[in-house]
């Protein structure tokens, strides 16, 4: 009963309205990929989609992310916590559910490794899928836009952030740091010039003193690791930019 109004308060007169999360997860091997499930569930039934789902009434938008990987992929808590991931862009169309009012919290995740994969609750499949590949393919509800804003977003992180040595790995040569940032730009860079840029930003990345053999074969090429820094000054653009 209301003080003001001394009418009784009736939560069924609000329309409903709910609160999901959807994650763009990318990681880099011959090509950009995103870990992409096949619903199991109406609506969009047999449609791929990013995994997700809704935010329970007791968990924070940052829990239910880490469990609808958990659930959807099969994804370790391990794995989930060794994995970047942020808060991507609220996405808020009224039609973009045809169950109800919903908004999607989406988020980005960048791995350097494509683990198996074990799709449960919802999910009847789970596999890592090119880009251009999911873009161009029938995607559920508005996850097309969420996972091209989460492609530009991880273009625009690696201008001016370390994030590249993410996708990289623990350790790797100059030519497979070159390789993520061809592979998620989508063009091709001039040798020296990348190896001068990233040898010359400080914290960028760190010799680790051994030597192997990068992507392409020849000689042995010196390891490094990531560096302590997290912003790149000067920023490394893209051409396009």
């Amino acid at each position: 009963m209301s003080e003001k109004t001394g009418k009784a308060y009736d939560p069924r007169a609000f329309p409903p309205f709910a609160v999901t999360v959807d994650i763009v997860v990318l990681s880099v091997g011959e090509s950009l990929s995103v870990l992409l499930v096949e619903r199991g569930l109406d609506p969009y039934v047999g449609w791929s989609a990013l995994p997700g789902g809704f935010v329970r009434a007791d968990e924070s938008v940052d829990e239910a992310a880490h469990r609808e990987l958990r659930e959807e992929t099969g994804m370790t808590e391990a794995r989930i916590r060794g994995t970047h991931l942020e808060q991507l862009e609220t996405f808020g169309a009224v039609d973009r559910d045809p169950r109800m009012r919903v908004v999607s919290v989406a988020y980005l995740a960048l791995t350097a490794e494509q683990p198996a994969l074990r799709p449960g609750t919802d999910a009847s499949d789970a596999a890592w899928v090119d880009v251009d590949e999911a873009l161009a393919g029938r995607l559920a509800f508005d996850h097309a836009d969420i996972l091209q804003a989460g492609i530009e977003r991880a273009r625009s992180k690696l201008e001016y952030t370390t994030l590249a040595t993410t996708l990289a790995g623990p350790d790797f040569t100059l030519g497979e740091l070159q390789h993520v940032y061809e592979v998620v730009w989508g063009q091709s860079l001039q040798r020296a010039n990348f190896r001068r840029k990233v040898l010359n930003t400080p914290g960028f990345v760190e010799a680790t003193h051994t030597r192997r053999r990068g992507r392409t074969g020849g000689a042995p090429a010196t390891v490094y690791r990531p560096g302590p820094g997290s912003t790149l000054t000067p920023p490394m653009m893209r051409d396009d930019q």
